[in-house]
């Protein structure tokens, strides 16, 4: 299937999902019987069984962050889960092994694999989406690009651009079908989902935003989430930023747009990068000014790295 540029959606389609407007796809294969669900886990369970930076693999059982918005990753990466009656959206993969915990998880939940209509991406590293190609074949669903992660997602292998270059292991490639860039949105009938261009850790990387209100039955609400891509200035041995003034001019522009993203929980990549585990719990995973104090920490970050090149 050729890859196809997102466009405007001017209206909600009673249908799986729409991509910015371009046609709309069809809806996922829906099976008669739906799973059990599990006993729903608090997000303070999770926390209790992850530590700070753990391992990509590990482990971890769902839990529902807010509305119709879950967490189903291990407890070293994160991937999210955006829950619609006719379609469900899912942001990252893990690695290839972490990517069977995703699949587990969302199961775990009471969702089947093949109701996922969507699947799109942080960035374009073997710990994020290492697992698509396993995700792809397991669910049927669309693979959600920038255009310059596609070119990373369709070979394995890494961009050359990327400061990371050479450092990883060739992945699974995985057909990507439809392009997104920044601003165009993907939609179920629960939430749309907007991409943010926040490239600078890669290439290609995408941050994600949408509103998620409380389901029937509960008070209602809702919460604007930001899901923001690592944005650290990480690289290979001999990669130096200060050679290529035009990624750290990415870098300062992705985390402007990070400062001033809707953000009422903000969830990141590598859970640790925003401190999830304490926020969980403490009870402040919704505390508002998250991504502004997050875009300080990384300006922080990008300078120290600048000024240990060039003492």
């Amino acid at each position: 299937m050729p890859m196809e540029p997102a466009m405007s959606v001017k209206f909600l389609v009673p249908i799986a999902f729409a991509l910015s407007g371009c046609a709309v796809l069809p809806p996922p294969i829906q099976t008669p019987e739906p799973l059990p669900p599990a006993e729903e886990v608090q997000p303070e369970q999770w926390a209790a069984t992850c530590e700070p930076w753990d391992d990509w693999d590990k482990p971890a059982p769902p839990y529902r962050i807010f509305g119709s918005t879950y967490y189903v990753g291990t407890c070293g990466i994160s991937a999210i889960l955006i829950a619609g009656d006719d379609g469900h959206i899912l942001i990252d993969s893990g690695t290839e092994e972490g990517a069977e915990v995703v699949m587990d998880n969302i199961q775990k939940l009471g969702f089947r694999l093949n109701e996922i209509a969507s699947i799109l991406h942080s960035h374009e590293h073997f710990d994020h989406v290492g697992g698509l190609a396993k995700l792809r074949a397991a669910t049927g669903a669309h693979i959600v690009s920038s255009a310059e992660a596609a070119k990373v997602l369709s070979t394995g292998e890494d961009h050359p651009e990327d400061p990371q270059f050479g450092v990883h292991e060739p992945m699974e490639p995985v057909q990507v079908d439809v392009i997104v860039e920044d601003g165009d949105t993907v939609r179920t009938e629960t939430a749309t989902v907007t991409a943010h261009a926040t490239p600078g850790h890669s290439p290609g990387a995408l941050s994600w935003t949408w509103v998620s209100c409380s389901l029937p039955g509960e008070p209602p609400a809702c919460s604007r989430i930001a899901y923001v891509d690592s944005l650290s200035a990480v690289s290979s041995d001999d990669y130096r930023f200060t050679d290529h003034p035009e990624v750290v001019a990415a870098f300062r522009t992705s985390i402007d747009k990070v400062r001033s993203l809707p953000c009422d929980i903000l969830l990141t990549p590598h859970p640790s990068s925003s401190q999830l585990i304490e926020r969980l719990r403490t009870g402040t995973l919704g505390a508002p000014g998250k991504c502004a104090t997050y875009a300080a920490q990384l300006g922080d970050k990008l300078d120290e790295r600048l000024a240990k090149e060039n003492p």
